[in-house]
């Protein structure tokens, strides 16, 4: 049902600082959503530059109050890992942290450029990437509750970088590399037809119209298994679940895209009723190290065995962050005939990959993914099934052999996707 990308022959005319131009608008109008009077945060790499300067003027023409960006550099984090003193990866800057926090409380929306180096700290010591990580879990999380609570309008858009386009395409030239990468970027993201806009608001309608189907269906849970039997999981759903995808009205009213690109239908799974065992179908990403081959048996809701032919050491410590680290957050939908999937690119990027394949994600649930969870306690969201974390990581589980089932309460199985697609 999720319309697919086009590209269009006025596109392949343009430059590529128009094309880029294009890129900053789309996610200021449509990603953003971006309101006159309102401030905008904004984080980056140093490399993505020229895309700052372009959302930033374009936000300014939306009528920005103010744009504030705040810079990531990937020799410098390697400087911090080769060079620091042992006991400074169990500490994060308090004041930054709580500074974003009363930004967003004030009205401020959120945007993040992804682009790292996603193999930045594979050669770095797993125990201190893990312990960085908490430090920083910890100091964000009252920002981040108000992210997946959807407090406020906020959007994750990519640039390009020359080390991620190495990691993609590792038999192209440096230049060939990026410039490949920037035009999966520009497909993938929907602004290569003659009106993005307009393509974005029809992408968001057939997902709407998913999400609708499948909030109609009030299944108790999902069954995803595969023929060879590498993956038979069945992810209980929480009690008064809801679907969503695409675009979505925040807690201020102003209408976002979380992701660009999106293609996914996305619940919140119950913590305690996820039982069976599940394979990756493609490497995880995460904080610099990749994770390669995947393979996790939960019982009653946690994991209790997880390997990985590569990053095993950094998936345990990923899981062991706190007691729900190792329990569902979040099911997500994804047909395999998206653009992103037929592309036939491994981005290395949970942003793209996620998009390709339905995942699930350990850690924190999104509360806008119950009936009326934005207003709830945290208790009263646990009670009906909602997991608490401090991390929030995606990985892949679909593709083209995936089979998904919704079950009723009594078992009954309604096939939802073969093969990959939608039935």
């Amino acid at each position: 049902m999720s319309s697919a990308a086009t590209l269009s022959p006025a596109f392949a005319t343009l430059t590529f600082e128009q094309k880029l131009d294009r890129l900053a608008e789309v996610a200021v109008r449509i990603g953003l959503g971006l309101k006159p009077g309102q401030e905008l945060v904004l984080t980056a790499s140093t490399e993505a530059l020229p895309l700052v300067r372009l959302i930033t003027e374009h936000a300014y023409k939306a009528g920005a109050k103010l744009v504030t960006t705040f810079y990531a550099d990937d020799a410098t984090t390697l400087a911090r890992y080769q060079n620091a003193p042992d006991d400074a990866f169990d500490y994060a800057p308090a004041w930054y942290y709580d500074a974003i926090a009363a930004a967003f409380k004030s009205g401020a929306a959120r945007m993040a450029i992804a682009g790292a180096n996603p193999a930045l700290l594979a050669k770095q010591d797993p125990n201190k990437v893990s312990r960085a990580n908490v430090a920083v879990s910890k100091a964000y999380k009252p920002a981040m509750e108000l992210i997946t609570r959807h407090e406020i309008n906020w959007t994750i858009v990519a640039g390009a970088t020359p080390a991620w386009a190495a990691l993609v395409f590792p038999d192209d030239a440096p230049e060939a590399a990026l410039s490949k990468l920037w035009d999966a970027i520009f497909f993938c993201t929907r602004i290569t037809s003659d009106d993005p806009v307009a393509a974005w608001k029809q992408h968001g309608e057939n997902l709407k119209k998913r999400v609708d189907f499948l909030n109609n269906k009030r299944f108790h849970a999902l069954r995803f298994h595969t023929a060879d039997g590498s993956t038979d999981l069945t992810v209980g759903l929480a009690d008064q679940h809801l679907w969503a995808g695409g675009g979505t009205t925040a807690g201020n009213g102003i209408y976002c895209q979380p992701n660009m690109p999106t293609e996914e239908c996305f619940t919140t799974p119950h913590k305690d009723r996820v039982n069976g065992v599940v394979t990756a179908s493609k490497p995880l990403s995460h904080q610099g190290t990749l994770i390669e081959n995947i393979r996790c048996t939960f019982k009653d809701g946690k994991i209790v065995e997880a390997t990985a032919t590569a990053g095993e050491a950094a998936l345990n410590k990923l899981i062991s962050t706190d007691e729900g680290a190792r329990k569902l957050g979040e099911v997500a939908l994804v047909p395999h005939n998206s653009p992103i999937a037929q592309s036939g690119i491994l981005f290395w990027s949970t942003l793209f990959d996620e998009n390709a394949a339905s995942h699930i994600a350990l850690g924190q649930a999104y509360s806008t993914c119950l009936i009326g969870g934005e207003k709830m306690s945290n208790e009263e969201l646990a009670t009906l099934g909602a997991n608490e974390s401090l991390i929030h990581v995606d990985w892949m589980i679909g593709g083209p052999t995936m089979n998904v089932d919704g079950l009723a309460a009594d078992g009954t199985a309604d096939p939802l996707m073969r093969n990959g697609d939608w039935v």
